[in-house]
Order: structure tokens, then C-alpha cells, then sequence
């Protein structure tokens, strides 16, 4: 029984540590459980009753706190500046071709690298329609060509 006390005092110093060294919560709950499993150790319970107690409080800890954390920490998407490009007419300032990876357009005074929605050659001073944003690159069409968002 000596043996798990030491267990239940290594685990739940390790679990604080990794919970302290986190940006969210991922293993108080299971802390929780290893301090109820540590007590029921000093105060001499079985050691099925110990594995049992660590599993009920985590489990328990976790449902209980869950979704309070959950709410703490929703992050809500937030709209740029950069989607107001979306549906903007561009003007091509280098020859945009995908396979050779090349390509730029000016949208609403920003230069962006651009890449062809349908994979097509654009030349440099066509007008083109915005229909998308991966990352940083602009995914374009040709102005009045139907919108590819695959």
C-alpha cells in the first residue's frame, strides 16, 4: 500500500505540472482524482477502492467543469479586413499561373499572391473577381467567369 501512496504523489504532482505548464485546462480534472486517490490511500482503502475513486472523481470533476470551461474559453471567429476582399474586382500585377507557382494582385490597394480558381493562365493587367482567401493567397477568376469554391 506504501508503494501507491507514492504512485498517487507522483501522479498528481506530474498532472499539476503539465496542467500549470498548458494554456487550457487538460488535466485538473484528473488531479482531482488522483488527491481523492491519494486520501483513500493514507486512509488505508483497498486498492480496487483507490482505482475506483480516481476514475469517479475525474469523471465527475470533468462533467461538473466542463462546460464552464468550455465557455471560458470559446474563441469566436472573428471577420478581418482581409475578408472584404471576397467578391472585390483585382488587378493582376504578375502573370498568375499556378504551376509555376506565380502570381499577384492588387486588391482594395493591397498586394496579394494570387492563384487561379480553375487553374487557368491569367495575364498581367486583367481584371479579376476575388473568390476566395487560403492562408494568404487570393484565389481568383476571371471577372464574370462562374465561382469554382472547391
Amino acid at each position: 500500500m506504501e508503494s501507491m501512496l507514492y504512485v498517487w504523489i507522483v501522479l498528481l504532482v506530474v498532472l499539476i505540472i503539465v496542467e500549470a505548464a498548458t494554456a487550457q485546462m487538460v488535466t485538473i480534472w484528473f488531479a482531482v482524482g488522483a488527491l481523492a486517490a491519494l486520501l483513500a490511500n493514507i486512509f488505508g482503502a483497498e486498492l480496487w477502492l483507490q482505482f475506483a475513486l480516481f476514475a469517479v472523481v475525474s469523471a465527475i470533476s470533468l462533467a461538473l467543469t466542463r462546460p464552464i470551461v468550455k465557455k471560458m474559453t470559446k474563441r469566436s471567429v472573428k471577420p478581418t479586413n482581409a475578408d472584404r476582399a471576397i467578391g472585390q474586382d483585382a488587378v493582376v500585377l504578375e502573370t498568375i499561373n499556378n504551376l509555376e507557382s506565380t502570381g499577384q494582385a492588387s486588391v482594395n490597394g493591397a498586394v496579394w499572391t494570387a492563384r487561379s480558381s480553375d487553374n487557368s493562365v491569367i495575364e498581367k493587367g486583367e481584371t479579376v473577381t476575388v473568390d476566395r482567401i487560403e492562408g494568404v493567397k487570393i484565389i481568383v477568376s476571371r471577372k464574370n467567369a462562374p465561382v469554382n469554391n472547391n
